[in-house]
Order: C-alpha cells, then sequence, then structure tokens
C-alpha cells in the first residue's frame, strides 16, 4: 500500500534509550508513538494474573486462549490491559524479564506482530523495539539501529527502575539484562539484529536529546533533499 506518511523503525537491545528517544522523536515530528516492549509486558502481565508459570510444560498451548482475547491500548505512558490500566505493572523489573521470556515464543510474537503491523500500517508513527525494521515492518521508509557499551546499557536501565523502585538491586539488573541480550540475539523467531539498510548509532556517548536531534535531522534531509 501507498503510505501518506512514514514509518520510523528504531530497533536495538535493552537499555539504548529507545522508548524515551521514539516518544520525542514522535512528538517533535506530530506523529504517533507505539511503544512494542510496553505491549509486549503487557502479554506478561496477563499470563502472571493468569497463575501461568513460565517453566509451564504446556506453556504456549495454556497462553493460547489469553493470546486470542488479549486487547492492549497505548496511550502515550498509559497502558491498559483488556481494559484495566497496568502502567505500574509493566515497569516492574520482574515483569520485564517475564516479557523476554515470552517474547522467544512463537504464538506471543505472532499475534503481536499481528497487532502491531494493524496499528501502524498507514504510517505517520515512530515504532521501537528489537524487530520492528526487520520483521514488523521490513519495508519502513526508515529505520535506525540504536546501540550502545553493555555496561552503560545496564547502568542506564538500573537508574531508571531505581527511581522506580528503591528495592531494586544493580547486580540482579544487570544478571537480567545480560540473559535478556543473550535471549533476544539467540532466539529462533524474530532475532535481534540489525536490518541491512538500517541506519547504526553508537549512543553510548550521546545524551537522549542528541540521539533525537541526530534522526530528525537524517529524516529531514532524506524526505527533503533540497535541504541538504
Amino acid at each position: 500500500m501507498t503510505r501518506t506518511r512514514p514509518i520510523i523503525a528504531i530497533d536495538g537491545p535493552g537499555g539504548a534509550g529507545k522508548s524515551t528517544v521514539a516518544r520525542k522523536l514522535a512528538k517533535a515530528l506530530a506523529m504517533t508513538y507505539l511503544n512494542t516492549g510496553a505491549m509486549y509486558r503487557a502479554v506478561a502481565v496477563a499470563i502472571r494474573e493468569a497463575g501461568i508459570r513460565r517453566d509451564d510444560p504446556k506453556l504456549e498451548e495454556r497462553i493460547a486462549p489469553i493470546l486470542k482475547l488479549i486487547r492492549i491500548d497505548l496511550d502515550g505512558d498509559r497502558v491498559s490491559l483488556n481494559g484495566h490500566d497496568i502502567s505500574s505493572l509493566i515497569t516492574e523489573n520482574e515483569i520485564n524479564d517475564l516479557a523476554s521470556v515470552y517474547s522467544a515464543l512463537p504464538s506471543v510474537r505472532a499475534r503481536m506482530r499481528e497487532l502491531q503491523h494493524a496499528t501502524g500500517k498507514a504510517g505517520g508513527v515512530v515504532m521501537e523495539g528489537r524487530d520492528i525494521g526487520t520483521v514488523v515492518f521490513p519495508d519502513a521508509e526508515f529505520k535506525f539501529y540504536l546501540d550502545a557499551d553493555s555496561a552503560i546499557r545496564a547502568e542506564r536501565r538500573y537508574a531508571e527502575l531505581s527511581r522506580k523502585d528503591a528495592a531494586v538491586k544493580r547486580d540482579e539488573v544487570l544478571r537480567q539484562l545480560a540473559e535478556r541480550d543473550q535471549r533476544d540475539r539467540m532466539r529462533e523467531i524474530a532475532p535481534l539484529k540489525v536490518a541491512d539498510d538500517a541506519v547504526v548509532i553508537d549512543v553510548s556517548k550521546m545524551s537522549i536529546d542528541e540521539v533525537v536531534s541526530a534522526l530528525k535531522e537524517r529524516i529531514q534531509r532524506v524526505s527533503s533533499p533540497d535541504r541538504a
């Protein structure tokens, strides 16, 4: 289909600042921001609230009804699951870890990909995740991959979580981030990788505003070649 406004895909590992960058970029460009990570965390909340354990031998079979009926609504920083606000729940460290586990399941990825594609196919969206430019929207007009040194990403993630939960432990955050990196890159379904036509940006020494400015400048330069 022909889109009148572009899709901007921002991928990268955890702790690279994708969500904050995508949110600010969407606001700067007057576009819709879609946090796909929040969608996977909402799935984790739904599965946990159903009393299903991550090591359940019939995990995919038991979560099938949940995925079929799940309704996730995103409104800025507000996330609703089947009509209930779960914005505070999805910030929990446990939910973040469970989201990584469940995102490796084929049934979960297929359902989330279906919802993400339906939401963003018309364009005018900034969408961030781990497989947006490679799987969800391989035809996105703009693809960016944000990366940073693992130690820096871990510290950023710890700082983010500790602001919301004083009890969070640095060692636990570092361990979970390392495990998530491994799972994301090694999973068989939609592994984390750089799209062939993505612009890779090392954000290790950049502020959020500097990253947003760099992405915005490139988008505007490509959209209006006479600006170059």
